[in-house]
């Protein structure tokens, strides 16, 4: 029993220490991963060796599927290149399993050791990340070691060999087990090295290995299409198309198993050298076979999985959970949803003039409704960025979290606010058949074309975070700041002057230009973030030769 619970913790190890080389590649590379992707695939040579690059670094090419799957949903990427990324994405992770098939465990612990040394002394910097990363490399070489150890005295009891002579020879029950598996490990890598690693031992026969492999290929698939199940349908056709590929590729390579353990005989003579490059052999010619018909393979995706028609009540949701093994990816799809929130806001604040000037009590109560949609998608974000750890972000990634967590605040109590006018707009004019001045009525809508300007650029420089356009938008703060003031100075001129409209609606009018204002700071406020990681802004806006004075003053006081 003690063996059983051996091997079953080295492949709890192994699994752990892929997914933990997975995550910390891309807590340190995501972007960069991102960038290398989106400009290599200008042709399909090119998008193959993205592919490819890409996986071998991250080692998981379920990861890399996710990246591209965003690529397509964004329009940015034709179907045909994503394709072939994830042909290479499959090469890349096949050829980390060669890797790991080489005698490293010399390797191991000085990876283990620098590994926790970088990561103690400097945990939240790119070193302390990247020993991370040296820690999940050194415990997959460890885990081999004793995946291999805990099946030696395993292979040596009469029990288990009676119990494997009597298994049926079955590849297809093989594949299934070998997808199932791979499944549930989350990892078609750790699958294959551990198909080898007991291959070696004598725990499963040469030809139940190859099948395993094949189900193993098979089962990354599958977990591409299990992850983008819930994602629009141009998203899901490259993991659909991905699984066509590879399940075809099995089926044709069914009938030659018998043949192939003599041609693997002929290049190695090692059982673990032959698993790992059955493995590599079977995706680079699966590259080569379908490389050149992606571009037909995307045609007919497209003819076959179309698009629903989308109504009016429709929208794309960007909140995707698969995307949070991705942290950029994940802030990525948090930045899109405020974006949509902003729009929401936008369409409250436009319909305050209408209610304004032809009393409409109907646009009202809608305007009024839709801050409950503000709302609920200011709980989505944020419980959505709450699941991205902040520790496994990097510099810029944890400044962009916080972007997305100012902006979507800001755009909330802006729908508060506006929920409110629109209320006081019903009490103190509709209801009671008011009618504020020519002259009051100019000044609110002046106010209000500056305000949808200024959301305009906000949602500009919360976009492309430009330090110039988030300065201008703090100076269209003061602007504003001293329009209210004159503003509400010639309305108490009015009120001197005994305009009958102006009295009527005096608390209606100095109400809205400050509601205004309040809406205004909300919005400049998304250029502070921005600003302050420029290092534009300053410590105080109070002046130090002003502020020396004051202090001497109270310091004679005292």
């Amino acid at each position: 029993m003690i063996h059983l619970l051996n091997l079953l913790a080295a492949i709890a190890l192994l699994v752990w220490g892929t997914q933990t080389v997975r995550t910390g590649i891309l807590r340190v590379f995501g972007e960069n991963l991102r960038h290398m992707l989106a400009v290599g695939m200008a042709t399909r040579g090119q998008a193959y060796l993205a592919g490819l690059g890409v996986t071998s670094l991250i080692q998981s090419s379920t990861a890399t599927c996710l990246i591209v799957t965003s690529f397509l949903g964004r329009s940015l990427v034709t179907l045909s290149a994503a394709l072939a990324v994830m042909l290479g994405a499959d090469a890349g992770s096949a050829l980390m399993a060669v890797v790991f098939s080489l005698d490293l465990s010399w390797l191991s612990p000085l990876l283990i050791f620098g590994g926790v040394v970088a990561f103690v002394a400097r945990e939240k910097t790119t070193t302390g990340r990247l020993g991370r990363v040296a820690i999940g490399l050194g415990l997959i070489l460890l885990s081999l070691q004793l995946i291999v150890a805990a099946t030696k005295p395993l292979t040596e009891s009469p029990a288990v060999r009676a119990l494997l002579a009597s298994l049926p020879s079955d590849v297809m029950l093989d594949m299934l087990v070998g997808a199932v598996l791979t499944v549930a490990s989350y990892s078609s890598l750790a699958m294959v090295l551990l198909t080898a690693t007991l291959a070696v031992s004598g725990m499963v026969p040469m030809t139940v290995a190859l099948g395993l492999v094949l189900g193993a290929n098979l089962g990354g698939g599958l977990l591409a299409l299990f992850i983008t199940a819930r994602a629009p349908v141009a998203e899901r056709r490259l993991a659909i198309g991905n699984f066509a590929f590879k399940l075809l590729g099995a089926l044709a390579t069914v009938p030659l198993l018998p043949y192939v353990p003599q041609w693997l005989g002929v290049i190695s003579g090692g059982v673990h050298q032959q698993v790992v490059l059955f493995h590599l052999a079977f995706n680079l010619v699966l590259g080569l076979v379908f490389i050149g018909l992606t571009g037909t393979a995307a045609r007919l995706l497209i003819r076959a999985f179309t698009e629903p028609p989308v109504t009016a009540s429709q929208r794309p949701q960007h909140l995707d959970p698969s995307a949070l093994a991705t942290p950029s990816l994940a802030i990525s799809c948090a930045a899109r949803e405020a974006l949509h929130q902003a729009d929401v806001v936008e369409t409250m604040l436009r319909g305050i003039v209408p209610v304004l000037r032809n009393n409409d009590l109907e646009l009202a109560e809608q305007l009024r409704r839709m801050d409950d949609t503000v709302d609920s998608l200011y709980t989505s974000i944020k419980l959505y960025l709450t699941q991205i750890s902040r520790e496994a972000l990097s510099e810029r990634e944890s400044r962009r979290w916080t972007e997305v967590v100012s902006f979507t605040i800001n755009m909330e109590q802006i729908g508060d606010i506006i929920e409110r006018v629109l209320q006081d707009i019903e009490d103190k004019k509709i209801r009671p058949t008011r009618r504020l001045s020519d002259a009051g009525m100019g000044e609110v809508c002046h106010l209000h074309e500056r305000l949808l300007a200024n959301l305009r650029l906000a949602m500009s420089v919360f976009l492309d975070g430009h330090v110039r356009d988030a300065r201008k938008l703090l100076e269209e703060k003061a602007r504003f700041r001293d329009l209210q003031v004159e503003y509400a100075a010639t309305h108490i001129a009015r009120l001197q002057d005994n305009t009958t409209q102006s009295i009527e609606t005096s608390s209606l009018h100095l109400d809205l230009i400050s509601d205004l204002k309040r809406i205004n700071s909300h919005i400049c406020s998304v250029a502070y973030p921005i600003l302050e990681s420029a290092g534009a802004l300053s410590a105080t806006r109070i002046r130090p030769s002003v502020l020396a004075p004051l202090d001497s003053d109270l310091q004679k006081s005292e």
